[in-house]
């Protein structure tokens, strides 16, 4: 296998110079994968953000539930923590109040869709219109300029993306799951958050009413992380920043 070796200077000088190209290609390849997700493929997902610098965003999904939500603005004003909420579209317009006192905190909203249901298995006119009902629902609501974007459970693929960036959304993922949502004890939502959680890593945590032991567990998660050294973020903000991880999630 010794006429695979790209630095082998005894082989002919063709073997030398497509080592070259390829080599310099591999080099652009790199470059180009570390650009800002502007001047990137568009079929990507934000999935994280810069690890250059110690901030991070704490985001949360809301689709159904009225109650468990106050829990959790509370902790973050007792902290004075900003997060993201994303909101089923179908939800902020049964909750308007509740939408208003996420804003009035200070925190960033952005889109679940509209019903909850996984875009990956819809055909891509229905997730069209799943869209368009979204940003209606919001318009109305006095919210007419929401480009983030988050799909129902997380689901996508690159017709999806496509379809997100040609009506100015940015799809935002995420890297940090303790899976709140099944509720497998304050403890262990603890630490999952507080031993992976690192600069840009994007936490996704649930605010409707099946989360039983999330606000307990910011108790701890808030101050902590902080005590790390990290800075909660918007997810905008996060977006903003140089060097920013973007990828097509499987």
């Amino acid at each position: 296998m010794d006429h695979f070796y790209v630095f082998s200077f005894k082989k002919r000088r063709r073997y030398f110079t497509l080592s070259l190209i390829l080599l310099l290609a591999a080099g652009f390849f790199i470059f180009q994968s570390s650009i800002l997700g502007s001047n990137a493929s568009d079929d990507v997902a934000l999935t994280r953000g810069s690890v250059e610098e110690p901030n991070i965003a704490l985001t949360f999904n809301i689709s159904w539930g009225e109650e468990k939500v106050h829990d959790i603005l509370d902790a973050l004003a007792k902290e004075e923590v900003q997060a993201t909420f994303f909101l089923s579209g179908e939800w902020a317009e049964r909750h308007p109040i509740i939408v208003e006192e996420i804003t009035e905190g200070g925190h960033e909203i952005g889109i679940l869709g509209y019903r909850y249901k996984s875009y990956v298995e819809q055909d891509l006119e229905e997730v069209r219109r799943d869209l368009f009902l979204a940003q209606e629902a919001f318009e109305k609501l006095g919210f007419e300029d929401i480009n983030l974007l988050r799909t129902p459970s997380g689901r996508f693929n690159e017709e999806i993306l496509d379809l997100a960036e040609s009506m100015g959304f940015e799809v935002v993922h995420w890297n940090i799951n303790p899976n709140d949502w099944k509720n497998p004890g304050t403890e262990n939502i603890v630490n999952v958050v507080m031993n992976d959680t690192t600069n840009g890593d994007i936490i996704l945590l649930h605010a409707s009413d099946r989360v039983k032991q999330t606000a307990a567990a910011l108790e701890t998660i808030l101050p902590g992380l902080k005590g790390k050294g990290l800075n909660f973020v918007p997810i905008s903000e996060l977006i903003s920043q140089a060097h920013a991880d973007i990828e097509l999630v499987e």
